[in-house]
């Protein structure tokens, strides 16, 4: 069953904050700019609706290669504990 990106993506108030903060700043420190409460949240929602699900992919597959790797690493433990007959 696939999720839907709101089940996954979900930010909190504090971290809605957060990130709004670290956008007013960057506008105003690169661009010279103030921005609004709006167009820090349209920039939000901007964000976790293309950015989000891209990064949210990338993880699953890092997650996907290290688990494969571990059970590599287990299948060849596996194999050491073998008795010579």
């Amino acid at each position: 069953m696939r999720r839907k990106l709101n089940d996954v993506m979900r930010l909190n108030d504090a971290q809605k904050t957060q990130l709004a903060g670290e956008i007013k700043a960057f506008y105003l420190d690169v661009r010279g700019e103030e921005i609004g409460m709006i167009e820090e949240q349209q920039l939000i929602d901007l964000f976790c609706e293309h950015l989000a699900p891209i990064v949210y992919n990338k993880a699953l597959d890092d997650s996907m290669r290290w688990l494969k790797e571990q059970f590599g690493n287990l299948e060849a433990d596996y194999y050491l504990l073998y008795k010579d007959v």
